[in-house]
């Protein structure tokens, strides 16, 4: 008989990881991974893509900027509830405005590879 499996936040193993981001992986298969990162209060990460995945995400907790594009100039802000997908290959790097809490989101990579590269920063 199909079980439903459980994975307790003590159980997360750690997973690839970006100066200022905290990642942890709850499960992994072909072609996905289902993990939980986190962004101490006024933390910047540092630049990244996640190579040949997609990224989607829930923001749980907290408030964070993705920024990107050229010099870093464009950003997305994402308030508790809001969804996001970051397409494979985009440079960025995750901001957490708030010094008094940490933002908490859980993601979705869809693809094969790498899970984190990292990277000097975005082109020009």
């Amino acid at each position: 008989m199909p079980q439903i499996d459980v994975i307790r936040s003590a159980d997360l193993r750690s997973g690839e990881s970006t100066q200022g981001i905290v990642r942890d992986t709850a499960f992994e298969g072909r072609g996905f991974t289902v993990a939980r990162s986190r962004v101490a209060g006024g933390a910047t990460s540092a630049w990244h893509h996640h190579g040949e995945r997609d990224l989607y995400g829930f923001l749980v907790l907290g408030r964070l900027r993705l920024e990107y594009g050229p010099e870093g100039r464009l950003a997305a802000e994402l308030d508790p509830g809001d969804f996001f997908h970051i397409p494979r290959r985009l440079v960025h790097r995750d901001v957490n405005p708030r010094k008094d809490q940490e933002a908490v989101v859980v993601n979705v990579l869809a693809g094969e590879g790498a899970a984190v590269v990292n990277v000097e920063g975005p082109e020009d």
